[in-house]
Formats: C-alpha cells, structure tokens, sequence
C-alpha cells in the first residue's frame, strides 16, 4: 500500500496544474534530504545512476538489476515518490517488460522508457534511434508489464535533437496510442517546440535537458508541462565535496581543519537517528 500511496501522488502530479522541477536523487541519504526539503518527486537519472553504483559515464553499461536494487534501497529509506530513468528498457520489448516488473517491485513511482538504440552501435558516433515500429512495441510491452495500474509509465524520446520535431511528433502520438501516461522529450530547445509537441499530443508532458532560460514554470504548466527536469548538480556537489576532504586529509590537514563537513545534527537527521534510538529502547532495552 505505501508504494501505491506513492505512485497517486505522482499520478496527482502529472494530472495537476502545476508544473515543478524534481530532486535529484541516487542514494539512501540523497532521496532523505530530498523529502526533508520538500520535494515533492525525486529523479533516479540513468547518467547518475551509472555514476553513482559504478562510477563509469553514461554508456549503458549499468544493468537493470543493479537500476533496481538501488531503487529498492531508496524505497525503504525515504517515502518520496521517484521517477527512474530507465533507458530502452535494457533490451527488447520483452526486456522492457521486465523492466517494468523489477522497478515496480522495488518501489519505484514511475519510470521512462526511451526509443534510443542503445548500447551504441559499432562505428557509429551519433544518437540513433530505433524505428517508429519497435518503440511502439516496446511502450505496449511497458504497460502490459505492470500489475500496479498506479505505476506511472512515460514513453521518453529524443527525436527532437536527433531527427526532427516532426518525428518527435509522430512518435509521441502513436506512443500515446499505446496507453502509456505520459511523455517525456528530450532535446527540446525552444519555446516554438514546445507549442507544437503541446498542440499535437494529448497526454502530460515531461521536459529533460531544456535550457534554463526558457524554463517557466507557469507557462510550461499552460502547455501541459508537469516535471521540468533540473540536471544532477546534487552527485557532482558530492563528488566535488569528497574530493575536496581528501585531497585535503592527503596533505596533511588535520580532521578539525576540514571545511563543509555535515554537521552532527545534519548526520542524525538524515540518518534518522532519533528513530534508531526509539527501536533500541523499544526492543533491546537499550536507553
């Protein structure tokens, strides 16, 4: 029940009239400070998520079981609901299917599934995409993976920047023919795209990768916009951090030198200490 909980209020999202901009999350303690903040989704981005379990760049080489068991740890660490990117799906249209039932079973609130031909084919350096055909067959295979009908699923594509706006188009109309409950673009670089994907289509929008100046949120609300995606800055102001501590450690400083370091009521917080401690007392004994 608590998953489903989770996933009506992401459903309420897309549904809503608002348009808002998710944490971004990857860990345990992430997704913690991300509720503790208030946000109202949390972001599990593929590119993160290989940073974050294998600390290798975004190439699809993170598997769907390692995707899901860090989806699960983030499920029993804080309520948040969260939207998972989870790439083509790590295969066929029967891969996707399965995709869908691991994700779902590890607590995730929604997910996307995308039309890049991913891993990249030999030889070929640009972004391809796989055929009007097999993106539809995938979608279809998404929905019919699901056992939760609260589970949001997204038909992602990135047609825009890798084709044109009319495939973009096309495809985001015959995926919505598919009974996915939302889209989700990528590569959308003007106010103009927008209007025209809006115009055309039916179904809840979710915006990736735009730029920053044309990201109102009251306007993109108007245009069926209900999640505008703000990049991962959270695992690159850790990475910097951890850096900056031991490079320092490295050259002698000494702990109490160390600078941006989490406060002791910041750690307990977020580890939820007060709650530790409950249990102890409750079941151990131990005051």
């Amino acid at each position: 029940m608590a998953f489903r909980q989770r996933r009506e209020k992401l459903r309420a999202i897309l549904s809503g009239a608002r348009c808002i901009r998710p944490g971004s999350v990857y860990d345990a303690i992430s997704i913690r400070i991300a509720a503790d903040l208030g946000f109202e989704v949390g972001m599990f981005g593929g590119s993160v998520a290989s940073l974050a379990v294998l600390g290798d760049p975004d190439i699809a080489l993170i598997t769907l079981t390692e995707l899901a068991e860090q989806m699960r740890r983030m499920s029993r660490a804080a309520a948040l609901p969260v939207l998972v990117d989870a790439d083509h799906g790590y295969g066929n249209a029967l891969n996707v299917r399965r995709t869908v039932q691991e994700l779902e079973a590890a607590g995730a609130g929604g997910l996307t599934i995308e039309d890049t031909l991913l891993p990249q084919a030999f030889g070929e350096r640009k972004t391809q995409l796989i055929s009007l055909e097999e993106g539809v067959g995938k979608m279809k295979a998404a929905v019919d993976g699901r056992s939760d009908p609260t589970l949001v699923i997204l038909a992602r594509t990135g047609a825009a920047s890798v084709t044109s706006l009319g495939d973009a188009i096309e495809r985001a109309r015959a995926y919505e023919a598919t009974g996915v409950d939302g889209l989700f673009f990528t590569g959308i670089k003007s106010r103009d795209e927008v209007e025209a994907i809006s115009a055309a289509t039916r179904l809840p929008m979710v915006l990736g990768g735009a730029p920053e100046e044309m990201i109102d949120l009251e306007w993109l609300a108007n245009k069926r916009v209900k999640v505008a995606l703000q990049g991962h800055a959270p695992f690159a102001a850790a990475t910097q951090a951890v850096y900056e501590t031991l490079k320092a450690l490295r050259e002698g400083a000494a702990p109490k030198q160390l600078k941006g370091l989490a406060s002791g009521e910041l750690t307990n917080r977020v580890t939820r200490e007060a709650d530790t401690k409950a249990r102890l007392a409750a079941f151990l004994d131990l005051t």
